[in-house]
């Protein structure tokens, strides 16, 4: 084996197949119908989760992305509101967020795969954006026919100051990994938010099935493909160095 040591992987896209159009909108009407008795509308609500999601992305270390997204919502519906209707929103993760389900797809190559890599000796963790709360990230996880306790660690709204695409997010990754960026590989859907982390030496590999490539790179120059390709890739290039 070569000199890679950890797997990344990605949830949204890569584990769990989604289109996060489908998935997002469908996800907010619950939230907000769940809301809607504490006097939220869907289109406030959304545009006001939307605003908390950018405060995350725009994180500059500064505070969990936990508090920024809370100290936003509380800027827009003031700091009684956000601390008062808090626990709905907790709850709803706990409860209804599971019917959110519908909206994704299920792979059963993902778990497979993942299990296999695992097999082969390396290490392996989620790194998937941290826009969402622990409870949520490992109701996804069980989604895509995983359990939360196979991964290392995974990264939430509550253990993390950096989203992707911030290169410090991928610092902070490797910095509880112990790792340096060669030693490891980062797998994902996302032109721009995952094939980022060979900036900091990593190596990549796309995955295709649910890909996002909002400015059009040529994803050529990445290893790209399915499971199946991530497996022949993982065989070829990893394994046998």
């Amino acid at each position: 084996m070569g000199k890679i040591k950890m797997v990344l992987f990605d949830l949204d896209g890569t584990l769990l197949p989604m289109d996060m159009e489908e998935f997002t909108g469908g996800y907010f009407k619950l939230l907000a119908s769940k809301a809607a008795p504490r006097g939220y509308d869907l289109q406030s609500l959304v545009k006001a989760i939307w605003h908390g999601v950018m405060a995350m992305v725009k994180n500059n270390g500064s505070c969990k992305n936990e508090d920024a997204f809370w100290d936003d919502f509380a800027s827009i519906y003031g700091e009684d509101k956000a601390v008062e209707d808090r626990p709905l929103f907790d709850e709803f993760y706990r409860n209804e967020f599971k019917d959110a389900k519908k909206f994704c797809g299920y792979n059963p190559k993902a778990a497979d795969k993942v299990r296999w890599i695992k097999n082969q000796g390396f290490r392996i963790a989620l790194a998937t954006n941290p826009l969402f709360p622990s409870i949520a990230t490992e109701t996804r996880i069980r989604w895509a026919g995983l359990e939360p306790d196979e991964f290392e660690f995974f990264t939430t709204y509550e253990n993390s100051n950096f989203c992707k695409p911030n290169l410090d997010y991928y610092r902070k990754v490797l910095e509880k990994a112990g790792l340096n960026g060669e030693e490891c590989l980062m797998v994902g859907n996302d032109v721009g938010e995952d094939m980022v982390a060979a900036e900091l030496g990593m190596k990549v590999f796309l995955l295709t099935d649910c890909m996002i490539n909002k400015e059009n790179k040529d994803i050529n120059q990445y290893p790209h493909g399915g499971f199946e390709e991530l497996k022949k890739y993982m065989e070829k290039e990893i394994i046998a160095e």
